[in-house]
């Protein structure tokens, strides 16, 4: 049951909220001045405090009630604080809200509305402390994981990303093909030189071929090697992939665009680690750890004839599957802060953009889009527009609020401001500006 802290010098008021607050599941303790109620959050959990602004007899200037707020807040900064004052003293209160207090009610209250604001509180105070739960467990995981593991120096700090990582570097040690799957740019070779990293063969070399950068003439001559003569221009003999990875890793990128003649000559290898080069019937004997990656649908090209269903059961012995950026959105800020050079930094609306954009490049076209607003921003702080990302302009704009959204927001949240922001992804002091410049009343 969530617990209210009442800090009121009034007894009549003190009862009243109790009584509220027990016919709706809700707990309150009391205390009768600034120094009682400071005592009682230092030995008693709490998730909310309404408090007083004023405690001593004829003393109406609100100057108790600032100071006990500006102490609470110095101590339980998370703790959310609803303000009781006299409509007399509205300026007082608003300046308060200013400065972090979740709300103010006037005396006489309005119960429901005041329910209202207690338990919307109580909610995203809750909410609040899971994520940030969660969020501690996910940085003590990811410090483990950078402690016992090589990551490349890899950025991230996205939940999906870590359990990708933390598989990559479960199977490393183990001497079977890896499949890496996932779109264009995600980011695919990195995850294989972590494995490579971690692997028992980490001393080895790591060879790198792109089997969709090639001709499909070529292909075969490039993983198993050519004798001179093999093929025209082949004026001498030359080692392939295999060879060159003995010992070692070979990753094998886009490997659905190997030639079905090339998939039945990988296939022997992976199952006997022997082939020929090309033009040569001499046997050669290598041990290489494959990994491979894919953003193809190998299962439906298998289907289509264009792959074989044997080579894949021995290429994905383990798969592991790289989200989109845009699934893995923790990752945007940190890597698009790493591309960042030349002293530049992120306004806090560019930031936001980042996040908001949906990246059909993934982290290649996040790099290139740093790279490219570091060269033409005219200031060392990079604006949305410097970005050069389709509807950045309209984006920006949404972000504004206008008149009718706000009291929209407000009528949504039977007035309570602090939830009328979280609608309108705003901070309650932001809230308030734009209340103040567009002239609109608490009470809209």
């Amino acid at each position: 049951m969530p617990t209210v802290l009442i800090i009121d010098d009034n007894a009549t008021v003190a009862v009243a909220l109790e009584v509220l607050f027990s016919l709706h599941e809700i707990d309150a303790v009391c205390a009768t001045s600034p120094e009682q109620g400071l005592a009682m959050l230092e030995h008693q959990a709490v998730d909310l405090v309404i408090q007083d602004m004023n405690f001593t007899a004829d003393t109406t200037s609100g100057d108790e009630g600032r100071a006990l707020f500006t102490e609470i807040r110095k101590r339980y900064p998370d703790l959310p604080v609803i303000l009781l004052t006299a409509w007399t003293h509205l300026d007082a209160a608003v300046e308060l809200i200013r400065s972090g207090a979740a709300d103010y009610l006037g005396k006489p209250w309005n119960d429901q509305k005041l329910l209202t604001t207690v338990r919307n509180l109580i909610e995203l105070g809750q909410s609040n402390r899971a994520l940030q739960q969660r969020m501690q467990r996910e940085r003590k995981q990811k410090r483990e994981l950078e402690q016992k593991f090589n990551l490349c120096n890899l950025v991230w700090n996205d939940a999906a990303t870590e359990r990708v990582l933390g598989m990559a570097c479960q199977v490393a040690r183990a001497d079977v093909p890896v499949l890496i799957t996932g779109p264009n740019g995600a980011g695919k070779e990195r995850i294989a030189e972590i494995i490579q990293a971690n692997s028992s063969v980490k001393d080895g070399p790591f060879v790198v071929l792109n089997c969709g950068a090639l001709p499909a003439e070529l292909i075969e001559a490039e993983l198993f090697g050519a004798e001179a003569g093999a093929y025209t221009g082949a004026s001498k003999a030359r080692e392939g992939k295999f060879e060159a990875a003995d010992g070692g890793t070979l990753f094998l990128d886009e490997i659905g665009n190997l030639p079905l003649a090339g998939q039945m000559k990988l296939l022997r290898v992976l199952e006997t680690g022997r082939f020929e080069r090309l033009g040569s019937n001499k046997e050669r004997q290598v041990k290489v750890r494959v990994l491979s990656a894919t953003n193809a649908d190998l299962p439906a090209m298998i289907r289509a004839g264009n792959f074989r269903q044997d080579l894949l059961y021995r290429l994905n012995v383990i798969e592991l599957h790289l989200p989109t950026l845009a699934e893995r959105t923790g990752d945007i800020l940190p890597l698009a802060e790493h591309f960042l050079n030349n002293g530049k930094t992120l306004h806090p609306s560019t930031a936001s953009a980042l996040v908001q954009y949906a990246w059909p490049g993934n982290v290649r076209e996040l790099k290139n889009v740093m790279q490219r607003a570091c060269l033409l921003a005219a200031k060392n702080e990079i604006m949305p527009t410097d970005l050069g990302l389709p509807l950045a302009n309209s984006w920006i704009n949404e972000q504004e609020p206008d008149k009718d959204a706000i009291e929209r927001a407000l009528q949504k949240s039977h007035g309570v401001v602090a939830q009328a922001a979280a609608e309108l992804g705003l901070s309650r002091q932001a809230l308030y500006r734009r209340m103040d410049r567009l002239g609109i009343s608490r009470s809209a």
